[in-house]
């Protein structure tokens, strides 16, 4: 099944009050919604984050991500910096999947990576604390972030 109709079956299930959670089949979708993608994108000023996470979705056999060089610094100003991160690369780009990380919310927050399609739709999300808690590098953090997000939707690292 595509992620479209898996979408629209889950829909449906809800609006007749027969949803109870997620199925593997949906899982199995998802994930062969990712790996259809052929262009992903990664927004920031800097290549640190992009080759953070290519060294994971390498690690998980999913094709490497392109660095989208823009200033986000602007998205810092809204209330959901990652996702407005992720938001404005499908505004200014063609791509399949955006990977962007930034702050979760307010200031001290801490950080939410998230892997959006092309259409807006967040597929798998990932947070950590503030660095001042965790006391990490950020590509260390980017790593476990990555990590995370496509081991929640059923990923496996390929040996």
């Amino acid at each position: 099944m595509n992620i479209e109709k898996t979408i629209k079956n889950a829909y449906q299930e809800s609006v007749r009050d027969e949803r109870f959670g997620d199925t593997e089949d949906e899982l199995i979708a998802l994930r062969n919604h990712i790996r259809s993608c052929k262009r992903i994108v990664v927004p920031n000023k800097n290549t640190v984050k992009t080759s953070a996470i290519n060294e994971v979705l390498t690690e998980f056999n999913l094709p490497s991500a392109d660095h989208l060089c823009i200033h986000t610094n602007s998205a810092d100003l809204s209330r959901t910096p990652a996702i407005t991160k992720a938001l404005l690369a499908l505004d200014i780009c063609d791509c399949d999947l955006v990977i962007a990380r930034g702050r979760l919310g307010v200031p001290g927050s801490g950080s939410l990576l998230v892997i959006m399609d092309k259409k807006g739709r967040i597929l798998s999300a990932a947070t950590s604390p503030s660095h001042i808690v965790h006391g990490k590098e950020v590509e260390e953090a980017v790593k476990d972030e990555i990590t995370q997000a496509l081991l929640r939707i059923g990923f496996t690292v390929v040996e």
